[in-house]
């Protein structure tokens, strides 16, 4: 599917000099891949698309029939059932620094939705996450919270999500912020733990008030800025709706409904992140893909240190947009379309994906049609691709 042609209506400015949200500059190491045994790398343009080329044969599935427990819902998010209390509570979009200095990430294993996209075309490219989190009244501690850009502002519109990120390069997020009603958005002051590192690896989001009791510097939680600011806790009226579908059979998924599809154990990103070459992994046992970065698992230390897993994994090619010569940089995937890849449970099939415009949310379709595949029930892995590296994505 060709891409629409992108309007851009921004022009090029001259930056202030001061990087804002930029990590350092250290090189990451390559990830562990090595193996005497690698498997086959797919290369799917060899691929006979057959009907996931053309979208023929593929048809909508029939609705899944489940039972929902007393007193929960499914969420909207990662289709489990939980307490029917959050069913209309609004999730919250973290910005999560994903410089090497700022690990271990807190809390981002209770994140439902994981993005992850270039932050900067700088730094070699290094990325940023921002975690999407349904059930946050009970933050403990999340972050290091860092600066947005103008892609996670219009991505977290999709959710009706509150953005929670420590500022951004004004010049080019303030015109999103005073000119586009659908967004509701906490800018830094949160809770500054002590971690023996710089102060802007040190920025925490926590539910309610914090005291550092090595300063004794107050700061106030999640619950007391969001009444302060005066934003509504529950969908409101840009609320677009659920993004997707969720498979509660037995055996999940069965992709063989929606295309050609091949095995996938290990998804290699370095290509396309090359500052911190994010993979995932498949775990046979689990049936997860856990998320390494840095060549070592990404853990969550209030998690036990368990390593970040994802059920379902998406990934996309998406235009990109550089705007000065200090690395800014923005997707312009609205009003745009094009190719990209759904895995789970060890097996890949082809996806096009669609946005229609700014208010609207991406579906992400059997390839060549306009099927919604259901996911499987848990957590979800997102990635954006830049276009200009798209054909160093590896899947294997």
């Amino acid at each position: 599917m060709k891409k629409k042609t992108l309007a851009l209506l921004c022009t090029a400015m001259m930056a202030a000099a001061m990087c804002f949200g930029c990590g350092n500059t250290d090189v990451a190491a390559g990830g562990d891949t090595a193996s005497q045994n690698q498997p086959e790398v797919i290369d799917f343009n060899d691929i006979e698309n057959g009907t996931a080329g053309t979208g023929e044969d593929v048809a909508a599935p029939e609705a899944d029939t489940f039972e929902v427990p007393e007193g929960m819902y499914e969420s909207e998010l990662t289709g489990e059932f939980i307490d029917e209390a959050l069913e209309d509570q609004r999730p919250c979009a973290f910005m999560v620094d994903n410089e090497s200095t700022a690990l271990d990430h807190y809390g981002v294993n209770s994140a439902d939705i994981v993005y992850e996209m270039v932050n900067s075309t700088a730094n070699n490219r290094i990325t940023r996450l921002m975690c999407i989190v349904k059930d946050w009244q009970n933050l403990e501690q999340f972050g290091n919270i860092r600066s947005t850009r103008p892609t996670n502002i219009v991505l977290s519109g999709e959710y009706n999500a509150i953005l929670v990120h420590d500022g951004g390069p004004a010049i080019y997020v303030d015109p999103y912020f005073t000119t586009r009603s659908y967004v509701n958005h906490l800018s830094g002051g949160f809770a500054r733990f002590t971690t023996g590192k710089a102060d802007f690896y040190s920025e925490y989001v926590t539910s309610e008030g914090y005291t550092n009791p090595n300063t004794g510097n107050s700061y106030a939680g999640l619950l007391e800025r969001i009444d302060k600011a005066g934003f509504s806790t529950t969908y409101n009226e840009y609320y677009r709706g659920r993004h997707f579908t969720f498979d509660h059979t037995s055996d999940g998924v069965n992709l063989e409904d929606y295309g050609t599809v091949t095995e996938v154990t290990h998804i290699d990103l370095s290509g396309n992140f090359p500052h911190n070459c994010s993979e995932l992994k498949y775990n046979e046992e689990t049936k997860k893909y856990e998320y390494w970065e840095y060549g070592r698992e990404h853990i969550d230390p209030l998690d036990d240190n368990k390593v970040t897993s994802f059920e379902n994994v998406i990934i996309y090619e998406a235009p990109l947009y550089q705007y000065d010569t200090n690395g800014y940089m923005f997707y312009p995937y609205m009003e745009s379309s094009g190719e990209g890849y759904f895995i789970t449970e060890g097996k890949c099939v082809k996806i096009t994906w669609v946005n229609e415009n700014e208010m609207s949310m991406t579906h992400f379709y059997a390839y060549g049609s306009e099927v919604d595949i259901p996911l499987n029930v848990g957590k979800t892995y997102i990635a954006l691709c830049p276009e200009d590296t798209w054909d160093k994505l590896v899947l294997e």
